[in-house]
């Protein structure tokens, strides 16, 4: 909770005249959206299997809590550049679930109007400015993203996704 401003001086739980504590709506929100983010997924999986998504289908499951924590932490101005696994990010930034769905179905009201696919969602608006399929190749752009800001004189945060072992295989790496 340290990370979220928005959630600072709140108790989790606030007793009411019932026995049991109701649940505080700012972690109903977060629960909402993990919960958003598995159904999706589990939907996406099940027409994956009938043969309704072509290509690849990297699924978010199990990580909704990362992308909703991180994204809880950010404000709307800050950046936010992942990986190929980029369905639950996108969603926790606030893509509209049928624009996530209709890019996995190629179709042209995607938000990468159908040619991206599973991997490479985008949403400018939402400033979600990617899902990257080379492996550590986005870490540059979310420097260069974070530069800019900088130069600028902007208070906004770069926000990058990747996974163990990465900063190896990246233009990041001193290795070689």
């Amino acid at each position: 909770m340290g990370l979220c401003p928005h959630l600072l001086g709140r108790s989790p739980m606030t007793n009411t005249t019932s026995p049991h504590p109701s649940p505080d709506p700012a972690h109903l929100d977060l629960y909402r959206q993990m919960f958003l983010i598995r159904r999706f997924e589990e939907e996406a999986a099940r027409a994956y299997s009938q043969g309704k998504i072509g290509g690849f289908l990297h699924l978010y499951i199990g990580q909704e809590p990362v992308a909703v924590g991180a994204v809880a932490a950010l404000r709307p101005d800050d950046y936010m550049i992942t990986t190929y696994r980029d369905h639950g990010v996108a969603l926790a930034r606030g893509m509209p679930p049928g624009v996530a769905m209709a890019e996995l179905f190629g179709k042209v009201t995607g938000c990468s109007k159908g040619l991206g696919g599973s991997m490479h969602f985008f949403d400018k608006e939402h400033n979600m400015l990617g899902g990257y399929g080379i492996v550590g190749g986005h870490i540059p752009l979310a420097a260069g993203t974070a530069f800019a800001s900088k130069y600028r004189g902007e208070d906004r945060v770069s926000m990058v996704f990747f996974r163990r072992g990465r900063g190896e295989q990246s233009a990041t790496s001193t290795k070689g």
